[in-house]
């Protein structure tokens, strides 16, 4: 991957960070501003609901900051880019879709299809 490709990647995974850190905190500040007093039980269940699921995609974007915290990292070391199992290319294609990856497609084909049979047994 020539430096004008990282750098692009970089800066991606820069915006993509930044993007989920104020995500949180708007979730957060909306929940600690929040006085919701539902007097009627079925009202209260579906904001419990809605708040449940809000940490649930906040807990998956939590997950996702932790890789692009690795992908930035992998940029500085210089091994951004390059397969965990092969040490193959990432196809930039594959990047573009997915800048947190790890693996590239055959690798990751490989992966799901053993991750497949395992769970046929």
């Amino acid at each position: 991957m020539d430096s004008e490709q990282l750098a692009y990647f970089k800066k991606k995974l820069d915006e993509m960070g930044k993007e989920l850190l104020s995500e949180a905190e708007k979730t957060i500040s909306e929940m600690t501003d929040s006085n919701d007093n539902y007097p009627d039980p079925t009202d209260r269940a579906a904001a419990e609901s809605d708040r449940n699921f809000e940490l649930r995609i906040r807990d998956r974007e939590r997950k996702l900051l932790a890789k692009v915290k690795a992908a930035l990292e992998r940029v500085e070391e210089g091994s951004y880019g390059i397969c965990d199992e092969c040490g193959e290319d990432i196809s930039v294609k594959r990047l573009e879709a997915r800048p947190v990856t790890t693996l590239c497609i055959e690798c990751k084909t490989k992966q799901e299809d053993y991750e497949k049979a395992q769970g046929n047994m």
